[in-house]
């Protein structure tokens, strides 16, 4: 019986990790700004309470998920 070959860890593969999780935090304040244009933009139509709610919240998401990348990015620099 063949034992696989496992490959081994380099920096090249954490650094793709890295960008990867990058890129999934900016698409993700991307998700959180356009769901709180929706959001506006259903206060507008509809001026129900909850609407103006989700739209804070997504603003807060979105600043948060931000604030979390920039402090990602710093701490993961030298990688």
């Amino acid at each position: 019986m063949k034992r696989r070959r496992v490959p081994e860890r380099t920096k090249d593969t954490e650094m793709s990790l890295r960008a990867f999780h990058l890129l999934f935090i900016s698409l993700s304040v991307i998700l959180a700004a356009f769901s709180a244009a929706w959001a506006v933009g259903q206060y507008r139509l509809e001026h129900e309470t909850i609407y103006a709610v989700t739209t804070v919240g997504m603003i807060a998401v979105a600043a948060g998920l931000m604030w979390y990348g920039t402090a990602f990015q710093r701490k993961t620099r030298n990688l």
